[in-house]
């Protein structure tokens, strides 16, 4: 009985505020339903975003949150809470899927619908295992906004289009796409049968290879986080670190935007020692995020990278490629400078979107903008609520033309064909490094390609099957590299 009465405590000195990023959030942390034989406690939450969705046509997906836990122990350093499908209690409306390795659990809608939701009650089983009865345990509960994109087949590049380093079927003509209908190995070569890619510059890759059956070839179902990973985002890995984890991950550092100061519309800002870094524009996707960084925030997170076969299935989905197309489906894309009303706030948008074309932010649309925009600002600004206008993947995926590049597992070195889809467990090291294996280079950065442009590249950049850096090495961060992490699906 005293253990009971320990745990129950411990609900007021959990972090149970709220955790906010991209309009989602979760309330009212709390731990419930002790079972003190096999060492596993429920801990439950509400879980609120806006603008949800579950559709059995057409895409035929929905939208999720990705959902993990954090604890320390005595104020110790946070450590990764394993959870359990056994026991865990879906709230009504909702489906629950804890994934095999008990990193986390993806929720979403039971049923078709679209707008804001709210599952009240949600229960995870956490098995907290040996902690001791009189220690003081500190909660944190997060959510990532994802998409599912599904099982099936695709295409990759080919096209009339003059897209660097695109894709094609081997032994065929430049224009013709390479159809994926499988997870089987893929060789790289350009004869009947094969993947194979243009080189219009040394730095599409090395045209040689095969890609083992475990690489992610975009066959499988998988989830794509819905944005690119935000300040707040990052700031809620960042924040949870150590000192030291703190000093080898800071992206105001010389070896990133060296500044505290916003620079190019990234606002972090960290003083050093125990102090938390800050931002102004929590809802903005993050900028100055090196290899390094990015494959920590994976790591802790619990996911993985996004291949680049599987970026070209997040924009296009099953539909045939079209010369000169960019994440909405179309060559059609605004050309006039964007005006931004409210900036920094979760209210930013564009007050003079262009219509029945696509929108995006780029070197033609930036004008005196300087920097990436809050997520999800289209979807936001439109006037028509269609895909072109709101800039939307074919699966209801934002802002995969422009912003800031994607970094994707790229197939055009060794490196990166390595990479066999290991999701990460939650643990970095002591220096604040991933440690998953056969991820690209923490310290080089080879294994990565950048996929879709950023606000400060021509619209030749940001079409889908560009792939004018299909596998440039560039370790460090600067103005114009983001990214979004992948998992796939239980």
């Amino acid at each position: 009985m005293k253990k009971i009465t320990l745990l129950l405590m411990l609900i007021c000195f959990a972090f149970s505020t709220n955790t906010k990023a991209n309009n989602i959030q979760v309330n009212n942390i709390s731990l419930e339903n002790l079972n003190e034989v096999s060492n596993w406690v429920h801990v439950e939450f509400d879980l609120f975003w806006e603008n949800s969705w579950r559709i059995s046509s057409g895409p035929s997906n929905w939208d999720a949150a990705w959902v993990f836990i954090k604890y320390r122990v005595n104020n110790g350093s946070w450590t990764h809470g394993i959870v359990s499908q056994a026991s865990s209690v879906a709230a009504p409306g909702s489906t629950l899927d804890v994934t095999s390795d008990g990193m986390g659990a993806f929720i979403y809608r039971t049923a078709d619908g679209s707008g804001n939701v709210n599952f009240q009650n949600t229960q995870l089983r956490w098995n907290f295992g040996s902690t001791d009865t009189n220690d003081i345990i500190d909660i944190q509960v997060f959510a990532i906004e994802m998409v599912y994109v599904p099982q099936g087949s695709f295409y990759v590049g080919g096209t009339t289009g003059d897209e660097a380093n695109k894709f094609h079927s081997g032994g065929f003509s430049t224009s013709s796409s390479y159809l994926i209908n499988s997870e089987n190995a893929i060789t790289i070569a350009n004869t009947s049968g094969n993947l194979y890619y243009t080189a219009t510059n040394s730095s599409g890759g090395d045209q040689t290879g095969s890609l083992s059956a475990t690489y992610p070839k975009g066959f499988d179902a998988f989830y794509s986080m819905k944005y690119e990973v935000t300040e707040a985002q990052w700031l809620g890995f960042f924040n949870s670190l150590t000192e030291t984890q703190k000093n080898n991950r800071d992206i105001t550092d010389a070896d990133h935007k060296n500044s505290d100061a916003v620079i190019s519309r990234n606002t972090i800002s960290w003083t050093g020692g125990s102090a938390s870094a800050t931002t102004n524009a929590p809802d903005r996707a993050c900028s100055y995020l090196s290899v390094g960084d990015m494959n920590a925030y994976m790591d802790w997170t619990g996911l993985r990278p996004m291949t680049e076969l599987e970026y070209e299935k997040a924009c296009r989905g099953p539909i045939l490629p079209k010369p000169g197309e960019f994440a909405w489906g179309s060559a059609n894309i605004a050309s006039n400078a964007y005006t931004l009303v409210n900036s920094g706030f979760s209210s930013e948008r564009v007050s003079n979107p262009e219509t029945n074309t696509g929108n995006a932010i780029y070197s033609d649309t930036n004008g005196t903008i300087s920097g990436p925009l809050r997520n999800g600002i289209f979807a936001a600004s439109a006037v028509n609520n269609n895909r072109e206008e709101t800039g939307g993947s074919y699966y209801g995926i934002m802002e995969m033309s422009g912003n800031l590049y994607e970094r994707c597992v790229t197939v055009g070195t060794s490196q990166g064909r390595s990479f066999t889809g290991v999701h990460g467990n939650g643990i970095i090291s002591s220096t604040g490094n991933g440690t998953a294996v056969n991820w690209p280079n923490n310290t080089t950065g080879d294994g990565y390609s950048f996929r879709g442009g950023s606000w400060l590249n021509g619209a030749d950049f940001i079409r889908v099957s560009d792939r004018f850096d299909g596998a440039s090495v560039i370790p460090s961060g600067n103005n114009r590299l983001g990214f979004r992490a992948a998992r796939t699906a239980p």
